[in-house]
């Protein structure tokens, strides 16, 4: 079968597309004809050796991708895959990990919802928004951060979205927000025209910090992502200073991933939620997805089309 194998940590080019050996599942496990791969951003950190954790990088040679949809013996389904083996044709993975695709959702939104979803979905809750609350979200043309926008808007709040260039808070306006900022012009904080009750922080490193200095006191800030290159640089002792909640991670259980994800995926069968498809790539173009995320190229989500 064919996959995207990584013999060496590096650059996009260092992704290629190999014949290896088709897996075969065991007791307790199931066959994924794999149609769609999602692509993270993490994925390009792992490549290129730079995780956010070490325990992240995967001995080598590796097929990376930790989500897809396909089917199991001809049901449409979307599953994780343990953290490797989702850039190729097929995969193994435990009986009770598929997550059948809702009748009406397409297997590509099923795919982009599948880790993005829950993601949204546990931070939203986490805030537990009350509506006229102003949130603010960054990276709000991302994947996880386009869902933010729909999920507060829903509940009421003024929803001020932040992103990077004309063309991300252009997307993002679209989504609903009430106000956009662009974070690559100097000074944008002052786009956002006051204070703010919430942040959701996808981005980290300065941009966090700006966000930080937005929220008014006993107020609430989630980070749980470094698309910068760094995390939020806030210490615990300045957000208590100002009777500010700062949690990092979207701190959810194995047992609650499964539900966010099946609450996202019929949250889209039911219209309530869309996912941001940016840009699709081949399974040859592997490489290009990398690249194209790595330079900030895309918008939304970016999926791997393996067959």
């Amino acid at each position: 079968m064919r996959a995207v194998v990584l013999t060496e940590f590096g650059p996009p080019e260092n992704l290629k597309v190999a014949d290896v050996p088709q897996p075969e599942p065991g007791p307790g496990q199931v066959l994924v004809e794999v149609e769609i791969a999602n692509i993270t951003f993490v994925e390009t950190q792992i490549r290129a050796g730079r995780a956010p954790n070490p325990a992240m990088l995967p001995a080598l040679p590796a097929i990376l991708g930790n989500g897809v949809g396909g089917t199991v013996q001809g049901r449409p389904v979307v599953t994780t895959t343990g953290g490797t083996n989702g850039y190729s044709e097929r995969a193994v993975v435990p009986a009770a990990l598929p997550i059948p695709v809702p009748a009406g959702l397409s297997l590509a939104d099923a795919v982009a919802l599948l880790a993005d979803g829950r993601t949204a979905l546990a931070l939203v809750r986490a805030a537990a928004l009350r509506p006229g609350e102003t949130v603010l979200v960054e990276a709000a043309a991302g994947g996880v951060g386009s869902l933010l926008v729909q999920l507060a808007r829903d509940a009421g709040a003024r929803v001020v979205a932040a992103a990077g260039g004309p063309r991300k808070v252009a997307a993002a306006g679209e989504l609903g927000a009430d106000v956009t900022a662009d974070y690559t012009r100097p000074g944008w904080a002052a786009e956002v025209g006051g204070a703010v009750d919430v942040v959701f922080d996808g981005v980290g490193g300065a941009i966090a910090r700006d966000a930080f200095g937005l929220i008014r006191d006993g107020g609430r800030m989630f980070c749980y992502g470094a698309a910068s290159g760094a995390f939020a640089p806030v210490s615990g002792d300045d957000a208590a200073r100002r009777g500010i909640t700062l949690v990092r991670g979207a701190q959810v259980t194995p047992e609650q991933m499964r539900e966010l994800s099946v609450a996202a995926l019929e949250a889209a069968a039911a219209e309530r939620i869309k996912p941001l498809i940016g840009q699709t790539f081949p399974l040859e173009r592997a490489a290009g997805a990398h690249a194209a995320i790595e330079a900030r190229h895309t918008i939304g989500k970016t999926l791997l089309l393996v067959q």
